[in-house]
């Protein structure tokens, strides 16, 4: 397998981001990791074994990112508004600077700058979090979304504390005042998102922002699939290695 390592300077966050790529061609998918993860977990915790087939095969080619929750979402040591400022940059890390350099990398960036494809966003945990939120925010770049067992909702990081970043930054918050001709509802409903928890142990907060999300999305008429395991299935890599070997599949069909 093809694997390539980057350390490169960030403008919006004033530092080096690293990233690592598997595979030279394929669908680009970029991979969230879990609260205060990093960019080698999911290699790390074994999660190749269900992709490696699909990154070989050039179906796939894999980018794994890094986070800065530990000063964000999760840092209870300054205010919240400094937090989310920050989160908002590195959102436009991401958008600005790491999707630029993923359709550069991709072999198949043939568009003048764009993927014809677009990109497919997927985490775990936190991770999950991310990848719907910026499926949702700029759809017209992340074409996919597997999610499992995210968060859907700011106020369980920061309690009742609002403003515009903690809101653009809270998918059931902003899809709920979203209007139902919105120009983005019919770009979701041409796009896959996959919502995935299990109803075990340690998943009981993401089960209540499912439930609180999926009303929503069908008031607004956006589809999605949003699949509830069973009570056995616990918020655990052991069960995102089989959500993911069988949710692939799906998202990898034309």
């Amino acid at each position: 397998m093809d694997i390539q390592y980057f350390r490169e300077y960030s403008q919006w966050l004033k530092r080096d981001m690293e990233f690592k790529v598997y595979g030279y061609t394929g669908q680009p998918f970029l991979f969230f990791p879990c609260q205060n993860g990093r960019f080698f977990d999911f290699e790390n915790f074994g999660m190749l074994d269900q992709c490696w087939q699909y990154i070989e095969n050039g179906q796939m080619q894999l980018f794994t990112v890094d986070s800065i929750d530990g000063e964000t979402w999760s840092n209870q040591e300054c205010s919240v508004r400094v937090r989310m400022e920050l989160q908002e940059r590195w959102y436009h890390y991401i958008i600005d600077e790491l999707v630029p350099r993923i359709f550069q990398i991709n072999a198949n960036h043939t568009d003048g700058g764009k993927a014809k494809k677009g990109i497919i966003a997927m985490g775990f945990s936190m991770g999950g979090y991310h990848s719907t939120n910026f499926f949702f925010r700029r759809p017209d770049i992340f074409i996919g979304n597997l999610s499992l067992s995210g968060l859907f909702k700011a106020s369980y990081f920061v309690g009742d504390y609002m403003d515009e970043n903690v809101y653009n930054n809270s998918p059931i918050d902003y899809l709920r005042n979203m209007p139902k001709n919105h120009p983005y509802i019919p770009i979701y409903n041409r796009n896959k998102n996959i919502i995935c928890m299990g109803q075990g142990a340690w998943e009981e907060p993401m089960l209540q922002s499912a439930r609180e999300l999926q009303p929503i999305l069908e008031e607004k008429g956006i589809e999605a699939w949003i699949d509830y395991w069973g009570f056995d299935v616990c918020h655990d890599w052991n069960w995102w290695k089989k959500e993911l070997e069988y949710f692939l599949p799906f998202l990898l069909k034309e």
